[in-house]
């Protein structure tokens, strides 16, 4: 669903093979979440040693190190490492912790404690540490995934798999993908899912001696953040949730219905294009950019474009467009380049920028499927997930398989799914929601899900705006709502207008400022 992959997600998601196998014949299974009382004990404020790790923009930066329990249920067992940040308040009283998370599953949140320090309004900022962290299994933490490298080496076959060999080629993928991470992460992927990263998060309460935390995530953070506070609502002292999960959905519907979404925000791109066509000679209807944007598929189906862009990578490409209007114009040139100039070095540049896999984009994916995987229950029949991508695929072609290859590991995956917990929650202070109503990594109808779960709960909707992660991008009328809800805990329901959409910009390089947020968006990444 919320993928923390791509070529700007590090800020867009094995032991032996006899240990692989006995851990297949034990099925290992949990209840939904326990109650609080079943965490693990949290260790003393002393546990936390925090050292200078400044940065030239975050100048007050600090690092830590917490263990926690592999298995909580478990708590004097093996334990695994969680790797902290924080930026210390400043003001004379403090309102405690604030835990800044950024997505995915599988975002590192440890650079954005920094980002959120420095983007809320310094008298706001100050009266609290601003913690980040990298969950279990994540970045720095240890141990940190990685199931296997070259998932994503170009050219992978079409996404779209009109013949049975390219069924088959992807099948084959996304099996070893998953086999990979049975065998080397055998003793460790029973524990990486939402509820133990939740009671994580407990437990990294204790060590900072605060009776209360505070959380504001984006994207998948917001169901991270609502689970922790199911598990520990008496323990939350604000919770802010912006570009928010469907609960009721985790996670096989809730990437249908993000198909769609995606594929609506694909148009809402080639809309403005047509706009601008004195600029992209792409032509002023709609409907024929989007044709010349499905020609170019499908000539890249016989000629990938620099030996590296095929249908699959040209997907990877738009795709963060669904994100961020910011990157549209990159997108644009890149499009035109190839379309009406036959130039397709644009095209190559782009997706190196948006859609190439980076580094630390194997540990990014390998937490992603394993959250998403243990978290709830998957289709193991592959003609009941052949049978729903076709039928969305014929509403939303844009990236319907695209996203199913991405997460059809799950269907092959060596642990037993969980059983999702319910969120539903009457004893929170107010929470604060904020939702963009054309989002397309997280619909809105996850928004007004997740506010009837949460009792008092305010929603702050940005009408008409598309973006995924909202607040501290550039909206005033976003920022003041959650500055004004950090000060005070007061929240209502209220609408802000959406930014400008950007204009076309002269170098494929820029980011036009009048988008707004995308220092913000290169920490949330794509699919993250």
């Amino acid at each position: 669903m919320l993928h923390p992959l791509k070529k700007r997600a590090a800020v867009l998601l094995s032991i032996s093979t006899a240990v692989a196998a006995a851990a297949l014949a034990t099925p290992v299974t949990a209840a939904p979440a326990a109650p609080a009382a079943q965490a693990a004990p949290a260790p003393s404020k002393a546990a936390l040693r925090w050292t200078g790790c400044a940065t030239p923009r975050y100048p007050t930066l600090q690092c830590a190190s917490l263990k926690v329990p592999l298995d909580h249920a478990r708590p004097a067992g093996r334990q695994i490492a969680l790797a902290l940040t924080r930026v210390p308040h400043t003001a004379a009283t403090s309102q405690g912790p604030l835990l800044v998370n950024p997505g995915g599953p599988g975002g590192s949140g440890r650079t954005l404690a920094g980002f959120v320090a420095s983007a809320l309004p310094k008298d706001v900022a100050a009266q609290y540490d601003v913690i980040g962290f990298d969950p279990r299994g994540v970045g720095k933490s240890e141990p940190a995934l990685d199931c296997g490298a070259g998932h994503f080496t170009p050219v992978r076959p079409d996404s779209v798999p009109r013949d049975e060999a390219t069924e088959q080629a992807n099948l084959e993928r996304v099996r070893s993908f998953a086999e990979s991470c049975g065998t080397k992460h055998a003793d460790v992927l029973p524990h990486i899912d939402t509820v133990s990263a939740a009671r994580d998060i407990e437990v990294l309460r204790g060590a900072l001696g605060a009776e209360r935390i505070s959380y504001f995530g984006y994207s998948y953070g917001t169901y991270l953040g609502a689970v922790y506070a199911k598990l520990h609502p008496g323990r939350v002292h604000r919770l802010v949730l912006d570009s928010v999960v469907d609960p009721g959905g985790v996670w096989y519907e809730d990437n249908l219905s993000q198909d769609l979404a995606f594929d609506a925000r694909h148009k809402a791109f080639l809309a403005w294009v047509a706009t601008y066509d004195e600029t992209y000679r792409l032509g002023t209807d709609p409907e024929e950019v989007e044709e010349r944007w499905y020609a170019m598929r499908e000539a890249l189906r016989e000629a990938p474009a620099g030996g590296k862009v095929g249908p699959a990578e040209l997907e990877d490409t738009f795709m963060p467009g669904g994100y961020f209007n910011g990157y549209w114009p990159n997108l644009a040139e890149a499009f035109a380049a190839y379309a009406v100039k036959a130039d397709p070095k644009p095209l190559v540049a782009a997706y190196e920028r948006f859609g190439a896999v980076e580094p630390s984009a194997g540990n990014g994916y390998s937490v992603y499927t394993a959250v998403q995987c243990r978290d709830s229950a998957w289709p193991k029949d592959w003609n009941q997930w052949r049978a729903d991508m076709w039928r969305t695929h014929a509403r939303a072609p844009f990236m319907t398989w695209n996203n199913a290859w991405y997460n059809a590991p799950c269907a092959f995956w060596p642990t037993e799914p969980l059983k999702a917990p319910d969120v539903t929650n009457a004893d929170l202070p107010p929470a604060l929601l904020l939702q963009a109503t054309e989002d397309a990594a997280t619909p809105f109808e996850g928004a007004l899900s997740m506010r009837e779960k949460l009792k008092g709960a305010a929603l702050v909707v940005e009408e008409g705006g598309g973006n995924h992660g909202i607040s501290l991008s550039g909206n005033k009328c976003l920022d003041e709502k959650v500055s004004a809800y950090l000060k005070t805990g007061r929240a209502a329901d209220a609408t802000c207008p959406a930014q400008a959409a950007p204009k076309p910009t002269a170098a494929t390089r820029a980011v036009p400022a009048s988008a707004g947020g995308a220092a913000l968006h290169g920490l949330l990444g794509f699919r993250g």
